[in-house]
């Protein structure tokens, strides 16, 4: 029985703390070791692994809004052995907090709950991680007395009310909303634009096309006139020729397609003369007055 005292083994990543009548006497690291029976007592066992602790805590925001914040801490007894044992994160640990977690979460909560009331609620979703880097600079300086490294505070999740959840939701879709609608508006303009110049410069092309049309009909009514000219008919019966000519040519066009909705026809039809007649006395009148032949009334 006083050998099983006597010898024990401390596990990897652990220390045990020795005590000897009641009194500290030494820390003892992983291994196998030896006490003397009755006198020296294994006071505790210390974990030197990094554990979690998560808790959640209410605060308040610059703009009055109460959010609930989970917050997730990970900590390990300081691994500095200091100038003497009693220095040392392991003896820190154990003799100078009764409940260091529970010290370290108060810590926590106190800072967090002074830091959330600068920010609005906008700004604690973008900066939460600044937050919470800004805790943990401030709670380590704290559990650094008590033998605690503090190796990270998260804050892993934002809850809002249930008001304040739905208002944001609807600002967020009035927004993609009017995102949308200015898209639609931008892609409609540019539509239109590209349609306007689209016809702008069909109408340049077919106003082109009906100024080189009319020059080679000029042009064609010049040869046709010299060509009659050529058989010894005047000027004035020429005239009178062609034009009755295209109006013929107008009837017969329109009597194959029969969808015009214009016909040219006599000025007056008690006259027995013919529509050749007609135009040359037209013809002879216009030349009389000094006034350029007229074609028939329609």
């Amino acid at each position: 029985m006083l050998l099983a005292d006597t010898l024990f083994v401390v596990k990897q990543q652990h220390a045990v703390i020795i005590e000897r009548l009641g009194k500290f006497n030494r820390i003892v690291g992983a291994g196998f070791h030896a006490k003397i029976p009755v006198i020296d007592r294994k006071a505790a066992t210390v974990s030197l692994r990094t554990m979690k602790n998560g808790f959640d805590i209410d605060a308040k925001t610059e703009d009055n809004v109460t959010i609930g914040l989970e917050v997730s801490a990970q900590y390990h007894v300081s691994y500095d052995m200091g100038a003497g044992p009693a220095d040392s994160g392991v003896y820190k640990s154990y003799y100078m907090l009764q409940q260091p977690v529970a010290q370290m979460r108060d810590f926590i909560t106190d800072a967090l709950r002074s830091s959330i009331p600068v920010y609005t609620l906008d700004e604690v979703f973008a900066k939460k991680d600044d937050i919470a880097k800004d805790v943990n600079a401030t709670v380590s300086e704290q559990m650094a007395a008590y033998g605690f490294t503090l190796v990270s505070t998260l804050i892993t999740r934002i809850a809002l009310p249930a008001e304040v959840e739905d208002s944001m939701n609807q600002i967020n879709a009035a927004q993609r909303t009017k995102a949308a609608a200015q898209d639609l508006a931008e892609a409609d303009r540019i539509r239109r634009v590209t349609e306007a110049k689209a016809e702008a410069e069909a109408m340049e092309k077919a106003g082109e096309g009906i100024a080189n049309q009319r020059k080679a009909i000029a042009v064609g009514i010049k040869d046709s006139l010299e060509t009659i000219q050529e058989t010894g008919v005047t000027n004035n019966e020429a005239n009178q020729l062609f034009m009755y000519t295209q109006w013929t040519e107008m009837m017969t066009e329109f009597a194959k397609t029969g969808k015009s909705s214009t016909v040219v026809l006599p000025a007056d039809f008690k006259e027995s003369a013919s529509m050749f007649e007609q135009m040359l006395a037209a013809g002879e009148a216009g030349e009389q007055g000094n006034v350029p032949p007229v074609p028939p009334q329609a």
